[in-house]
């Protein structure tokens, strides 16, 4: 179910969505931007098309401004999700001549979008699932959403499972050993200065991801890195869990590519096993793939 209609301008309107707690901020950015669409009194394709352009600009900028509405991330996921949507509804332009006619797809194309990627997270618990086997220790590093949501499926659908959660600086570790614990996930913490000790008696780590470079590596929270080379040393597959619409046309070569002052690390592709996406279970080569057919 979506959030109620909002009337205020577009950040209000992302504000509303992520009141309940529930959306990815990607997501309720998109819900934001199709407000836009359904309160547009544009009477031309490039009238409307610039409203969409200047609705994602505020909303990057909003984000910008006020971090704290991210809970801690940065505002990658809401430019790449914002990105993607536009490319999404606004190649409808292309395919009618009636302005009309194209308003009226644009909006449908725009809550069709706005549906999956508030699915999304149901459908990446159903591709890992194959890969989270019964007794299965798997150490989780990050408060991500999707992560959580892959772990309860599993345990719901009666698969044992241990979390060894990683606490860093922000104490996130607590909270996220917490809701899991709540949900049937038997749960121990960790200080992040223990993943190398602890390494060697994980089966699986699974992380999530701020954004998926065209690279097929990740941009994630500070210190995903440290874990992925600690399970490449030692052997131990790594797997992102990360929805589509955090696909970023970006190709970062390294730390200094991430933003100045950010919570983050980036991760390469070479330390990654595989990628569990709504589009289905991916190796990180055929991410660039997968962008080249969203944007084409």
């Amino acid at each position: 179910m979506g959030p109620p209609a909002c009337t205020g301008d577009v950040e209000t309107c992302f504000q509303q969505a992520l009141a309940d707690g529930t959306r990815a901020a990607p997501v309720a950015a998109i819900e934001a931007l199709l407000g836009v669409i359904e309160r547009s009194k544009a009477q031309t394709m490039h009238g409307l098309q610039e409203e969409l352009c200047l609705g994602r600009k505020a909303l990057v900028a909003f984000c910008g401004q006020r971090p704290a509405c991210l809970g801690g991330r940065t505002e990658l996921g809401v430019e790449s999700g914002c990105e993607l949507f536009l490319r999404h509804v606004t190649r409808t332009f292309l395919e009618f001549g009636d302005f009309s006619e194209c308003s009226e797809e644009i909006l449908r194309r725009g809550r069709a979008f706005a549906a999956h990627a508030n699915h999304a997270r149901e459908d990446i618990a159903g591709h890992a699932a194959g890969f989270l086997r019964d007794g299965c220790r798997v150490l989780v590093q990050g408060r991500s959403r999707v992560v959580q949501a892959t772990l309860k499926a599993a345990a719901t659908h009666g698969v044992r499972l241990e979390a060894v959660v990683v606490d860093g600086a922000d104490h996130c570790g607590a909270r996220v050993a917490q809701e899991l614990e709540a949900r049937g996930v038997p749960s121990r913490i960790i200080v992040d200065a223990a993943v190398a000790r602890e390494m060697e008696s994980i089966d699986v780590v699974l992380v999530g991801a701020e954004a998926v470079a065209e690279t097929g590596g990740v941009v994630n929270k500070v210190g995903t890195l440290t874990v992925a080379c600690c399970a490449k040393a030692m052997k131990r597959p790594l797997y992102v869990a990360a929805e589509s619409y955090k696909f970023a046309r970006a190709f970062p070569l390294g730390q200094r590519d991430q933003p100045a002052g950010g919570d983050v690390d980036y991760t390469p592709p070479e330390f990654i096993e595989l990628l569990f996406t709504d589009l289905g279970v991916l190796t990180p080569a055929a991410v660039s793939d997968e962008l080249i057919r969203l944007y084409q």
